[in-house]
């Protein structure tokens, strides 16, 4: 008996079909391509069209508040190279900075003559388990900062803090707050690779004029900043902020201030 070849039902067809396909996909799998993902065309733009190429890409830091527009102003203190950053200024404001270093993940050394003005915070934090713990003034230990886990030393350490043990280094900034302009201030100032100056007496802003380069009218305006207010200046920048608490730090510090 001889047989006729009927043809192949579409159920068939698409079986046999399917197998190579199938291979193909166990291929691309076994060698980490993964699945087919849908096909379109590609994005292209030519080179003269480059210079009009804009990335809204920010800085990565600390919100220390926000500027005269109300943008986001943030401190760039975790950083690979050594960074030191003096402030003077109010304690509340040095504590708004810990708390907020803190909160990105870094660790927090202050080394201060004052430890009762930080225990609220060690208590409000855990003990010093999470991210805060306060040494006497000399007493900093190695804290033995890296990429995973930066570390910010605060120095409360009054008008003439002494040399500290613990120096910036890689992802270790220091943060020296004096709480007035003091004989030491100048040499610090001019190792600080940030500085920041609230309400200070004419006399004092006449000196950190000549000594940091401001204009007349930042020299006329630090006397009469208020409570909150910080002028950040680097090299190359001045840029006015205004810290403001959330009702978390204001439970715990109270309303901005800059006489402790």
């Amino acid at each position: 008996m001889t047989m006729t070849n009927q043809p192949a039902s579409p159920k068939s067809r698409q079986a046999a079909g399917s197998e190579p396909a199938v291979r193909g996909l166990g291929e691309r799998l076994r060698h980490g391509l993964g699945l087919l993902g849908p096909r379109h065309g590609r994005h292209a733009l030519s080179a003269d069209l480059l210079d009009t190429l804009a990335l809204p890409i920010g800085d990565d830091g600390v919100v220390a508040g926000v500027d005269a527009e109300g943008q986001p102003a943030v401190l760039g203190i975790n950083r690979p190279t050594p960074y030191d950053v003096v402030l003077i200024g109010g304690l509340w404001t040095a504590q708004v900075l810990a708390l907020r270093s803190a909160a990105t993940g870094a660790r927090v050394a202050v080394e201060t003559g004052r430890p009762q003005a930080w225990m609220q915070m060690v208590h409000a934090m855990g003990g010093g388990q999470n991210g805060l713990s306060v040494y006497d003034v000399g007493r900093v230990p190695p804290q033995g900062a890296s990429a995973g886990t930066p570390v910010l030393v605060v120095r409360d350490c009054g008008m003439r803090p002494p040399r500290g043990r613990v120096v910036s280094g890689p992802w270790q900034s220091v943060l020296t707050l004096l709480p007035y302009l003091s004989p030491v201030a100048p040499r610090l100032l001019r190792q600080a690779r940030l500085a920041g100056i609230q309400r200070v007496s004419p006399d004092e802003a006449a000196e950190l004029g000549r000594t940091m380069g401001l204009t007349r009218t930042e020299v006329e305006t630090l006397p009469a900043l208020p409570d909150g207010v910080t002028l950040w200046c680097t090299d190359r920048d001045r840029q006015y902020v205004l810290t403001q608490p959330t009702d978390a730090e204001t439970g715990l510090l109270g309303t901005p201030r800059r006489m402790d």
